[in-house]
Order: structure tokens, then sequence, then C-alpha cells
């Protein structure tokens, strides 16, 4: 793997998502430009876009009020 991609994946702590998902190994040993795709990927799969965290702090804050209610009753 070319040592630029490498070091794209340490920076931003993929190499774990890259152990866990082997066939991207040859994608990204093979064009280099596929690192933008894997990062979709990954990020879709275990939840990291921007989307999924509103998503989850809503659930939390929904879960909490609904806790405060049911105790103010």
């Amino acid at each position: 793997m070319r040592v630029e991609v490498l070091d794209k994946l340490k920076k931003d702590n993929y190499l774990k998502y890259l152990r866990e998902n082997s066939n991207y190994y040859r994608e990204l040993n093979r064009d280099p430009k596929e690192y933008d795709k894997f990062v979709k990927f990954i990020k879709e799969k275990y939840k990291l876009r921007t989307i999924d965290k509103v998503d989850n702090f809503v659930d939390s804050v929904d879960l909490i009020t609904k806790i405060i209610n049911i105790s103010n009753e």
C-alpha cells in the first residue's frame, strides 16, 4: 500500500476499520483514489456521519425527557 494512503489511514484512525473490512486492502493497493469511497463506506456502515450523531443525540434527549416526564407524574 502506498505510504500516503497509510498515513491518511493512521491520521484518521481508520486502520481498525480496514482490518475489519479487509477487502479494501486490495482496492486501496490497486487504486489509492478509492480512499474516499472507503471512508464513505465506513462512515455509513459504522454510523459515523454527522447526521447519525445528531440522530443519536436527539434519541438520547428524547429518552431523558421521557424519563423526566414519568418521574414527575
